[in-house]
């Protein structure tokens, strides 16, 4: 019997550290990412460290919100692991989304419906449907985490993270909901809060700079966080069988939201 991560958005970022740190902690991972030609390379390097730990790392170039690529990925996966293997991680990692204003005199400069339901799906509501079907597949067991990317976002504003923002609070929601609904399973679900961390994602917020700079001032532990930093607390509580922590957000920010 083999326990397995899966990662959705694996490439870079929180994912690809936790897909290293939870590979290095004894977890087989199936990473989950979109990449082209430009940025395989990262894959390439993750998948490299994660087989020198001497841990299995299979990894669908896929869009995760797709659903019959969604089916197709499961499939494989359930086909790839044994009799009482596990998910003992599902980790949501997904960052795609729209970052315009919802009010603009001009039309074509606001966000469209389109764009709105597209970054709810992708960065909320995808997490609801691979926790569904890999419970159908009798991945999701007795003793596996549920982890979630949120931040503080969710409940503060900042301009064109309109629609991010919203997926925020969606997701926190649903982990809220799987909670619920898991609980008597004994699968946890829970949302981990980072700081502000100088992802790939971060970088492409119009105005990221005043966000590194506002929280190199004020966060108690005189740094940003790390991906690292996310990967630990992560590892930390993925690799326990305790699931009667379930339902937080937990803060894993060096107390940088208890000053902001």
């Amino acid at each position: 019997m083999s326990d397995w991560a899966v990662i959705l958005g694996a490439s870079s970022g929180f994912g690809g550290a936790s897909a290293r740190a939870l590979a290095k902690a004894g977890l087989n991972i199936f990473g989950i990412h979109l990449d082209r030609k430009a940025t395989m390379p990262n894959i390439d390097a993750i998948i490299h460290d994660i087989t020198a730990t001497g841990r299995q790392a299979v990894f669908f170039n896929i869009n995760a919100a797709d659903s019959s690529k969604r089916t197709e990925t499961i499939a494989a996966i359930k086909n790839t692991t044994g009799t009482g293997d596990r998910v003992k991680v599902l980790l949501h990692s997904l960052a795609f989304g729209t970052l315009k204003p919802i009010i603009t005199q001009d039309p074509a400069e606001a966000i469209s419906q389109s764009q709105v339901e597209m970054t709810l799906d992708v960065m909320a509501s995808s997490l609801v449907y691979w926790a569904q079907d890999l419970y159908r597949a009798d991945l999701l067991t007795k003793g596996s985490q549920i982890f979630a990317l949120t931040s503080s976002g969710g409940r503060r504003q900042w301009p064109t993270y309109g629609a991010v923002s919203a997926a925020k609070a969606a997701l926190e929601s649903y982990v809220r909901q799987l909670a619920l609904e898991l609980s008597s399973e004994q699968i946890a679900a829970n949302c981990i809060q980072a700081g502000v961390t100088d992802t790939p994602a971060l970088r492409k917020i119009p105005g990221h700079e005043q966000m590194i700079a506002h929280a190199g001032k004020i966060n108690p532990g005189k740094r940003l966080t790390t991906p690292e930093d996310i990967a630990a607390a992560i590892t930390l509580l993925g690799l326990s069988e305790q699931t009667w922590l379930t339902s937080n957000v937990i803060r894993v920010d060096g107390g940088e939201d208890i000053t902001g």
